[in-house]
């Protein structure tokens, strides 16, 4: 038999070490020996003795928070031995590496898979008065690992040394330690009184030392009317949890 498509391009790419890694720019291989996690729904292949379990957010924290913010990331535990294949609506696909001492704060919907050995929390998103891509609330990572994102489009990392905006809608990620607010982009005049807009009203900004990632697409904001419901129902609670 042949035909193109079984060109070596397409052929399972194999490795020694375990872990997460890039079968194609829109596939993620996780070479399993042990544990990660992943989004619930996004495996699409599995090769070897593999177990799935619904974690829910990960931990009755995350999953008080994620109902009350209507945020956070459905997860599964996949551990065992063998091959999975991973994908999200064939999404475009990137690997970041954390170290200890690092933080990224992240749209819950753009998280594919991590390592077990990262830690996540939902925070709100501080200096934020409207709706981000993530909603008001975002995931933050941190800890040593890998994780992978998804992305419509090859994006573009901004590196925060001035001061930068991005449409709130086309943020992916950013460094944690940054810091985030909004700007008035749109000028007002006798055009904005006559109903007249630019589309770019709003603009989210980002202050100190770090980066962002903006794809070349505008999400609908997810989570706000969630985050708003919540906080309607929560009462004090919300805050108690949130915290920070």
């Amino acid at each position: 038999m042949r035909s193109e498509l079984f060109s070596a391009e397409n052929l399972e790419k194999e490795s020694a070490q375990p872990g997460l890694r890039l079968q194609n720019h829109k596939l993620l291989k996780a070479e399993l020996n042990g544990e990660f996690m992943a989004r619930v729904g996004s495996m699409v292949a599995y090769q070897g003795q593999v177990n799935f379990e619904a974690l829910g957010s990960g931990g009755i924290g995350k999953f008080l928070k994620q109902k009350l913010t209507g945020e956070g990331v459905p997860l599964m535990r996949v551990s065992g031995r063998g091959d999975v294949f991973l994908a999200e609506n064939a999404a475009d696909i990137h690997l970041i590496d954390l170290e200890h001492g690092d933080g990224l704060s992240i749209n819950g919907a753009n998280v594919l898979a991590f390592d077990s050995t990262l830690n996540y929390d939902i925070k709100l998103v501080k200096g934020v008065g409207m709706a981000s891509n993530a909603g008001l609330f975002n995931c933050v990572f941190s800890g040593a690992g890998r994780i992978a994102v998804t992305t419509k489009g090859t994006p573009v990392v901004l590196t925060v040394d001035q001061p930068t905006y991005v449409d709130p809608q086309a943020a992916i990620c950013w460094s944690a330690s940054l810091q985030t607010g909004y700007h008035r982009a749109e000028q007002m005049g006798l055009g904005t009184l006559l109903g007249r807009s630019t589309g770019e009203r709003f603009t989210m900004s980002f202050a100190g030392q770090g980066f962002v990632v903006v794809q070349p697409s505008e999400e609908p904001p997810g989570g706000l009317a969630g985050a708003a419901q919540g906080q309607q129902q929560s009462g004090g609670l919300l805050g108690n949890l949130l915290g920070d």
